[in-house]
C-alpha cells in the first residue's frame, strides 16, 4: 500500500527531530511550521520545556499578515533572529520538521543566520 503525504509527513518529522535531539542536546531547537496561508517559528528549549521567542507572519508589525511567500519567510527569520539575540540566544539548531529545507523554509534560515543566529 502506498503511504499518504501525511504518514510521509509525520515520518520524516519524528526522523529529523530524533536525529537533531541526539547531536545538538543543550541547545534550543529552531523549529519552523509551514501552512498554506502562514509560516511560523519558535526558539525552544527542550530541557525546560519553554518558549524563548517566536515569529510568525500573523504578526502585525512585521508587515506580512497571511502571507506565505520567500520574501515573508525572510522577514519572519530576520525577526526571530533579532528575538533570540534580545533572549539571549547566539546559537539553536535549526528543526525543520517534515518540511523539505527548500523555498520558504532555507529563505527563513537563511534570515536567521544573516541576522547573527548561528544554526
Amino acid at each position: 500500500m502506498a503511504n499518504s503525504k501525511r504518514t510521509l509527513f509525520l515520518k520524516r518529522r519524528l526522523r529529523v527531530r530524533n536525529k537533531l535531539r541526539k547531536v545538538n542536546a543543550g541547545r534550543p531547537r529552531l523549529s519552523v511550521h509551514r501552512s498554506n496561508k502562514n509560516i511560523s517559528v519558535q526558539l525552544i528549549d527542550d530541557l525546560r520545556g519553554v518558549t524563548l521567542a517566536a515569529a510568525s507572519t500573523l504578526e502585525k508589525d512585521l508587515g506580512v499578515v497571511g502571507k506565505n511567500n520567500i520574501e515573508a519567510a525572510a522577514k519572519v527569520g530576520a525577526a526571530i533572529a533579532e528575538r533570540a539575540k534580545a533572549a539571549g540566544v547566539s546559537e539553536a539548531y535549526f528543526d525543520r520538521g517534515g518540511f523539505l529545507f527548500h523555498g520558504k523554509v532555507k529563505a527563513l534560515a537563511d534570515a536567521a543566520r544573516e541576522g547573527g543566529l548561528k544554526i
